[in-house]
């Protein structure tokens, strides 16, 4: 058999065509090229891992200057976002459940009297230690600030406080995680990781497929509907997706000792929703994608923004404020509140439903536009 000869020129032509090819295929193009670049960009703004503005509530019962100064101090470096004073503790507890706050600074009443009495009275910072990263930086910004922050108000008569030790002593209670053991905000929140990923990449290769296997034509030939046909290959998975919900669970518990402090039932209530709105993420991505390689390629640059902007690998509060309303947009931000709520915090439906509705009108837009899309595939 005559062997020939290697021809540059042949190797030219192939490379030529498969550049037309590749041309031709804007989308997958797109993919490949576009939107890792918008990503980089996005990313590297969006990325902190030295959160500042931290969400921050304040239970002044002594309202002197001392406690002002005090509250002035925080302010000013950058790491406290004071953003309401509350009445009593009932409702800190509900700030600090729901996540609207990640710190309650309590100043006793009396403080200011107990300070020129030189008694050294208790200032108390209490800490959502859900997410064990977010305040490290603040509380020790926290504990250097509180050495020397009044000392500018300690004149005259109050000068001899100027002596150490400090002339208030200050408390840190960190909640929910006092140990802040990595595992209890790492496990829950790779419940919600691991969903997304599974449950995205099942279903968006589900009208590619039919299409590629040759039984796209079953389906226009028969009576389905659109939503029937959506409803159809997505019921399954929902299956699949409790399944996994429960030995994610069970290893959680039996394996890594994580506490399920709150309701099992509104637990697994509450995943339904993200379930849902994960596995129309995959369909409306198979009915805009030509092929299973750009369906799966679109399932990663979903994936990325969905575990890098919503707080699971990096602090949700440590990104700009652009970044949190994108962060905002997506399921898992809300979903890993809602089950980090229950599991640590034992949080009811009263408490999670601000982070339910937002996944509940997620549902609603991507169906809308996985029903639209779909009724262009089947055209």
């Amino acid at each position: 058999m005559e062997i020939k000869k290697f021809s540059i020129a042949r190797l030219w032509a192939i490379m030529i065509k498969e550049s037309m090819q590749i041309r031709r295929d804007r989308t997958t193009l797109g993919l490949i090229i576009g939107i890792p670049l918008l990503q980089l960009v996005l990313f590297s703004f969006a990325i902190n891992t030295d959160p500042k503005h931290l969400p921050t509530a304040i239970n002044d019962a002594d309202k002197s200057k001392f406690s002002r100064t005090i509250v002035q101090a925080m302010h000013n470096s950058d790491y406290f976002h004071f953003i309401t004073e509350v009445e009593d503790e009932r409702q800190a507890k509900r700030l600090l459940d729901t996540g609207e706050a990640l710190f309650v600074i309590n100043i006793p009443p009396n403080f200011s009297r107990d300070i020129v009495r030189g008694q050294r009275p208790n200032i108390l910072l209490e800490v959502d230690g859900t997410d064990p990263g977010a305040p490290g930086q603040a509380l020790g910004v926290f504990t250097q600030l509180m050495h020397n922050v009044i000392d500018s108000d300690l004149e005259g008569a109050l000068q001899h406080l100027h002596a150490r030790p400090p002339a208030f002593e200050t408390l840190v209670h960190t909640l929910y995680n006092p140990l802040r053991i990595t595992q209890f905000n790492i496990i829950p929140g790779l419940l919600g990781v691991i969903l997304t990923l599974t449950l995205v990449i099942s279903t968006a290769q589900a009208v590619t497929r039919e299409r590629e296997i040759g039984t796209m034509e079953n389906l226009l030939a028969s009576p389905a509907r659109p939503l029937e046909v959506m409803l159809g290959k997505m019921m399954p998975y929902v299956v699949i997706g409790y399944i996994q919900v429960i030995l994610i669970l069970m290893i959680a518990f039996w394996i890594f000792s994580v506490p399920i402090g709150g309701n099992l039932g509104i637990l697994l209530l509450a995943c339904l929703p993200f379930i849902i709105a994960n596995l129309l993420v995959g369909l409306t991505l198979s009915t805009v994608a030509s092929n299973q390689l750009q369906a799966t390629q679109a399932t990663v640059f979903f994936f990325l923004p969905s575990i890098l902007l919503s707080g699971f690998m990096f602090p949700f509060y440590g990104m700009p404020v652009w970044a949190q309303w994108v962060g905002d947009l997506l399921p898992l931000t809300h979903f890993l509140r809602i089950v980090r709520g229950i599991i640590l915090k034992s949080n009811g439906f009263v408490e999670i439903w601000p982070s339910v509705w937002p996944i509940l009108i997620f549902i609603v837009v991507i169906l809308v536009i996985g029903l639209k899309r779909y009724r262009q595939t089947l055209d």
